[in-house]
């Protein structure tokens, strides 16, 4: 039976996603929830599952095509499909009469990740209680061959299996460095590197098009070889990245205080931790200093975690710390960001931002990483930037530059010396945020950053 796979609702309110590439061709058989594509959305790459077993009958869609929602892009033949499981699966079926028959567990999932239930062409609701525990049975016990004894599953922790899963690492290819062969962070990220590498040179998806002609004309050599103009489509991340900027650009109106930090006693506070063996493999840096100390310091000053909200005329204020994170990707500028960052344990946030760092390099930031930051921090020290003035991020009230670290002659104890110093810029929105509480917030967060011990004044 023909099965059409309409692109469906990933939920993000977006009316559109662009084919990043397939992972399935013509004649291929898949099975139910296999990654049959990558597709890119306004917000991340996200992969889409399989609604149906079977054959790949016709790709609707090539790579690079911006899809509507709605719009059919794959056709499969399912096997033993009855008729009433003929019509095409998709956000825009709207057959009215069968819809306000059909209970509501029956609907095709509109999430990016779901896992698509298994027609059967009954509403679950009229079934007896006896069918469902057969066919909830059958669905719970898979064949012989594909059964895997729980007994064989990779020793790992869950933080460890999220990152392998996000990384797209087969924990059963890895070898465990840890105690009794536990597969710690180290040796998914290594897996992940040593997979990327094998991969190098093969041309990526959607990658921008280059002028007709030689790389030099008359002579003249162009910059790195390349052709004189190279065109690249404005679509997908970059498009909405670009609005969003504008957008906040010209609604919020901004307002930069700077203030340059003597962070030598940090420094030497974080030299003694990575030499400590509790903290052996934990990934330590200025950012993770910076990022606890934005969360202590929200907390006195709770102003700077609030949005706009202009629909309701009223400011919201968040109670909880979702900590967004800038990061440059292979496909622009993206902010995931750390739910309720304000209850992790120092440790448990340094580990937080590792992995939110190696899944975003890696373009594997879901959707969900994407929405609902309430503060932002921008580590523009680690490409050699004193400060900056940096761009709110939509939604949210302020946004804090991390400078570089770097040694310059400082007053310090009566004489002049090589300390190592920073400059922290802190944007906010001056219609929810006062100069004073602006003020006061990077205040706070620049003692912590000059000496940590100070921090147990604020709790």
């Amino acid at each position: 039976m023909l099965k059409v796979f309409k692109l469906p609702d990933l939920g993000e309110g977006l009316t559109e996603s662009e084919i990043v590439s397939w992972k399935i061709a013509v004649g291929d058989t898949v099975q139910l929830n296999q990654i049959i594509a990558e597709v890119e959305t306004a917000k991340a790459v996200v992969e889409l599952p399989s609604p149906y077993s079977g054959v790949v009958t016709e790709l609707h869609e090539q790579p690079g095509t911006v899809v509507e929602v709605g719009n059919p892009i794959v056709s499969f033949d399912v096997p033993g499909e009855a008729c009433s499981g003929d019509a095409p699966v998709g956000p825009s079926d709207s057959a009215e009469a069968a819809a306000e028959d059909e209970a509501p567990a029956q609907r095709e999932p509109t999430l990016v990740g779901y896992g698509a239930e298994v027609e059967t062409g009954k509403r679950p609701a009229r079934r007896s209680r006896a069918q469902g525990a057969a066919s909830t049975a059958a669905a719970a016990t898979p064949a012989p061959a594909a059964r895997v004894p729980a007994t064989e599953r990779p020793r790992s922790t869950p933080p460890v299996r999220k990152l392998a899963r996000d990384l797209g690492v087969d924990l059963e290819q890895v070898g465990g460095s840890g105690p009794r062969g536990l597969i710690t962070r180290d040796d998914v990220t290594a897996a992940h590197a040593a997979g990327s590498s094998a991969g190098e040179g093969a041309p990526s998806e959607g990658s921008p098009t280059q002028s007709a002609g030689t790389v030099a004309a008359g002579g003249t050599k162009t910059l790195g070889g390349q052709p004189r103009e190279v065109r690249t489509p404005i679509k997908g991340m970059r498009k909405h990245t670009a609005q969003a900027m504008v957008d906040s650009a010209f609604t919020a109106p901004h307002v930069t205080e700077f203030l340059t930090v003597d962070v030598t006693p940090m420094m030497e506070l974080l030299t003694r931790l990575r030499a400590d063996r509790a903290y052996q493999d934990v990934k330590l840096t200025p950012l993770t200093i910076a990022a606890k100390a934005v969360c202590i310091a929200l907390e006195r000053q709770p102003t700077l975690n609030s949005r706009w909200d202009a629909a309701a005329g009223e400011i919201v204020q968040q109670n909880y710390v979702n900590l967004g994170i800038a990061a440059a990707t292979p496909r622009g500028l993206m902010v995931p960001n750390i739910k309720d960052a304000q209850g992790l344990d120092f440790t448990s946030l340094a580990d937080a931002l590792r992995d939110l760092a190696i899944t975003a390099k890696a373009g594997k930031s879901a959707p969900e990483d994407l929405r609902g930051g309430t503060f932002s921090i921008t580590n523009i020290g680690v490409f050699g930037i004193d400060a900056g003035t940096p761009i709110l991020n939509p939604g949210e009230a302020a946004i804090l530059a991390l400078g570089q670290v770097r040694e310059q002659p400082w007053g310090h104890q009566g004489e002049v010396v090589l300390r190592q110093v920073t400059t922290l810029s802190l944007s906010f929105d001056h219609r929810v945020v006062d100069g004073e509480q602006g003020s006061r917030f990077l205040a706070d967060v620049g003692t912590i950053m000059a000496d940590p011990g100070m921090l147990i004044t604020m709790l």
